[in-house]
């Protein structure tokens, strides 16, 4: 029997790179430890942006395009982070740590200032929202925060960005040991 690895990916990381892609064209950063989570929450002073990524329809079709469009704002967090709910599944279980007064929500957005939550966008408030009424909701609150000048990117290199719509789409559960067994006993 094979040992159960909590930490392990839920899909094919290759299949994921394309929703991970979105939010790092932007300018947000990847945390995909725990270390890399208190790294960046663990500090007290300044904003940051967190986005709980998904690969479901609501973070494909709303959330992501939502924060793209909000990183276009006049103002934004010093720090623009994400972690991947079902792939950097400890970075996920940390972030969700610091909103821990909040129920766990794939996906989530949230606006921390100094080490506190100020803004926080959940599932519930994703659902049925465009990614227009999503990055208004997200330039209030940086609005209200927020020092940085922003955009993220410049308009002409966010222009060029085509999301990566894959909603509806099955996406293979992630199975690294099989091609390896196979290869051993020489069936590949």
């Amino acid at each position: 029997m094979r040992e159960f690895d909590t930490f392990r990916p839920l899909y094919d990381p290759t299949a994921v790179q394309p929703m991970r892609d979105e939010l790092t064209r932007v300018g947000v950063d990847e945390l995909t430890t725990s270390e890399n989570v208190d790294d960046v929450l663990g500090k007290s002073e300044g904003t940051v942006l967190l986005v709980v990524n998904s690969v479901c329809g609501c973070a494909a079709g709303n959330a992501r395009p939502g924060v793209m469009l909000a990183l276009q704002n006049a103002l934004i967090p010093d720090r623009l982070t994400t972690v991947f709910a079902g792939q950097d599944k400890e970075a996920t279980e940390k972030a969700r740590s610091y909103m821990s007064e909040f129920p766990p929500s794939s996906p989530c957005i949230a606006v921390f200032q100094d080490g506190r939550v100020h803004t926080i966008i959940e599932r519930h408030n994703i659902e049925g929202r465009s990614p227009q009424d999503i990055a208004i909701m997200l330039a209030n609150s940086f609005n209200s925060c927020c020092e940085r000048e922003g955009p993220s990117i410049s308009r002409e290199e966010f222009e060029k960005i085509i999301p990566a719509h894959i909603c509806g789409s099955t996406i293979a559960k992630f199975e690294d040991e099989a091609p390896a067994e196979a290869a051993e006993d020489g069936s590949a």
